[in-house]
């Protein structure tokens, strides 16, 4: 089963369009994070600036101590949500490229599947056994392949549990604190 000249040069194509479709979306969140940034930069600048101009006009001690505890669950908020931001951006993206992967990874079983079978149906007499075993062999990379890819999506959910649960452990806790104080 030899490719024609054309079929190659489609391929070629297929692989140039899908390389530029990723860079794309790669560039389109590195943007994302540059917002990101420089919109929690300029937040943060404004609120140093806010927080200096009101420790500077505090009367007394207690009142500069209420000053400096009263910024501690704001800055909690605004870290976790950076954080989420954060993850969120990267997380689209993973799944965007887990996604080309997939799709590619699939092209590829079919491709390979439909060659042992157009290479069985073309097996000269006698050969049953070895396509047998060779069809057996394809039988269990599929598998292990769909173990691992279902292993992988089980740890990514596991993960962005346990990040979800950080995130609001770390804003409750910040919480308690401004209220103890």
């Amino acid at each position: 089963m030899a490719l024609t000249p054309e079929q190659i040069i489609a391929a070629h194509k297929a692989n140039i369009e899908q390389l530029f479709g990723l860079t794309n979306k790669a560039f389109a969140s590195v943007e994302k994070l540059i917002d990101l940034n420089v919109k929690v930069s300029r937040e943060a600048l404004q609120d140093a600036a806010k927080h200096s101009q009101a420790v500077l006009s505090a009367k007394d001690a207690q009142e500069l101590a209420a000053l400096q505890t009263s910024i501690l669950q704001p800055l909690a908020e605004k870290v976790s949500n950076y954080s989420r931001q954060l993850y969120e951006i990267a997380s689209e993206n993973g799944q965007e490229l887990s996604k080309v992967v997939e799709e590619r990874t699939a092209d590829a079983q079919k491709a390979v599947n439909n060659l042992v079978e157009s290479a069985a149906k073309n097996a000269p007499a006698g050969t049953e056994a070895s396509v047998a075993v060779v069809r057996s062999a394809l039988s269990a990379a599929n598998n292990a392949y769909e173990s691992v890819q279902k292993t992988v999506k089980q740890a990514s959910d596991v993960a962005q549990a346990n990040f979800n649960a950080v995130a609001d452990s770390a804003t409750k806790n910040a919480n308690n604190i401004q209220r103890n104080i």
